[in-house]
């Protein structure tokens, strides 16, 4: 991924949400994306050209956008209308993105569009959030990546962020993950927890 003097960037044509620009490059803002803040936590994570990237929770296509200006092609999953709107508009710039109207608790209804994928993207705010993961396990290659954005009150506010991050964990070593690093993306996003698993 690019940096101009430390700031992440993508390059792309700007004007999708007011964002600013340095020269040809936009400023990816790690306080509206946890994929920007998990970057400035942990700089080795990449979207290497070429890449093809299930985003589930895809929402009015900030990130979205972001990710589109590397990966070669983005399914954008998203269920709720209004972001669905601002994401078909974000589509008609960026002509390598798919939307699709879809719950990513029933991944079999939009299957017939999907492609194996390198990497699937996950930033869906429900309690079954691994479970949403490991059911999306078929689309990703052998190798590929996993990034669960985990909203931990989300899941179970009866329990501590850390013991809904074990939970979670185990479910996803269990569906044939191996963990490769965990991040806690603070300041930016509170309760959050970045999943980066990869699929052997």
């Amino acid at each position: 991924m690019i940096s101009v003097n430390g700031t992440l960037v993508s390059e792309g044509a700007g004007g999708v949400y007011g964002e600013r620009m340095i020269g040809k490059y936009r400023v990816w803002d790690p306080y509206r994306s946890k994929f920007a803040a998990l970057w400035y936590l942990d700089s080795s994570i990449d979207l290497p050209p070429g890449s093809v990237v299930l985003y589930l929770g895809a929402a009015n296509g900030t990130t979205v956008s972001h990710v589109a200006d590397y990966a070669e092609v983005v399914y954008a999953v998203e269920f709720a209308p209004h972001p669905m709107h601002d994401l078909l508009m974000v589509a008609k710039m960026r002509k390598n993105i798919v939307p699709i109207y879809g719950n990513a608790t029933q991944p079999q209804r939009y299957a017939p569009f999907l492609e194996t994928v390198d990497l699937v993207y996950q930033d869906v705010a429900q309690p079954n959030q691994a479970t949403i993961a490991i059911r999306h396990l078929p689309f990703l290659r052998s190798g590929g990546r996993l990034i669960l954005m985990l909203k931990t009150r989300s899941v179970d506010i009866r329990k501590s962020p850390e013991e809904v991050f074990t939970d979670t964990c185990m479910a996803l070593e269990e569906a044939g993950l191996s963990m490769v690093k965990v991040v806690w993306p603070l300041p930016h996003h509170v309760d959050h927890a970045a999943i980066v698993c990869d699929l052997v």
